[in-house]
């Protein structure tokens, strides 16, 4: 089984090039989803994550507000993104492993990839037998999480640049890669370019 870290910066298309990768074979689990799970109430996560940011995180259901607590986590005067990475990234990278163990166990030729912002951040790279960075312009990132977020251009701007601000800079991500998907052409030149990788991941599976 070849295992595949997927991470890019915030908006660069990740998610939309994993769903690629999905469609010609891979195996796919996305970091987002496990973090969702495991702030879920009666998670020890959940616990940890009110007993640090506050019960004013929560919504009237007792559920995490994401926004609410990404606001805290990304403030400009106190960003303690360090502190909630502490709480959630260990028990994220422990369900990865389980998954990708899982994955070996029942496809032992499968591609499985994982999809998550923070690969080289966490230290997790060495994990993966091969990583993949998905690229776009500043510009498209803006517009794209303007979109998914309901928020005019210069939010969405300030926004972006604070948590771009939390990550590698994207030259050191392409630096690291063994590959770099750019997403900032057509849908169907990205899905070129994933094919094409594709291709080389596998070619690399049967040596």
């Amino acid at each position: 089984m070849l295992k595949v870290g997927l991470t890019g910066g915030i908006a660069s298309g990740k998610s939309v090039v994993g769903e690629m990768f999905v469609a010609l074979g891979a195996q796919l689990i996305h970091a987002d989803d496990i973090a969702h799970q495991l702030m879920l109430p009666g998670q020890p996560v959940y616990d940890e994550v009110v007993a640090h940011f506050g019960r004013e995180i929560l919504n009237p259901d007792t559920t995490v507000n994401r926004s609410k607590l990404a606001e805290l986590a990304f403030s400009r005067s106190a960003p303690r993104i360090e502190e909630l990475n502490h709480i959630v990234h260990p028990a994220v990278v422990r369900r990865q492993d389980e998954w990708m163990e899982e994955i070996g166990r029942l496809h032992p030729q499968a591609v499985a990839i994982v999809e998550a912002a923070l690969i080289l951040e966490a230290g997790a790279a060495k994990r993966f037998d091969r990583l993949i960075v998905v690229t776009c312009t500043d510009e498209q990132r803006i517009a794209r999480f303007a979109a998914r977020q309901k928020l005019d251009l210069n939010a969405a701007r300030k926004e972006v640049t604070r948590r771009m601000a939390a990550q590698l800079p994207e030259a050191e991500k392409i630096k690291a890669a063994h590959y770099v998907i750019d997403n900032s052409g057509s849908l169907d030149q990205t899905r070129e370019e994933v094919h094409q990788v594709w291709k080389k991941l596998h070619s690399e599976q049967t040596v």
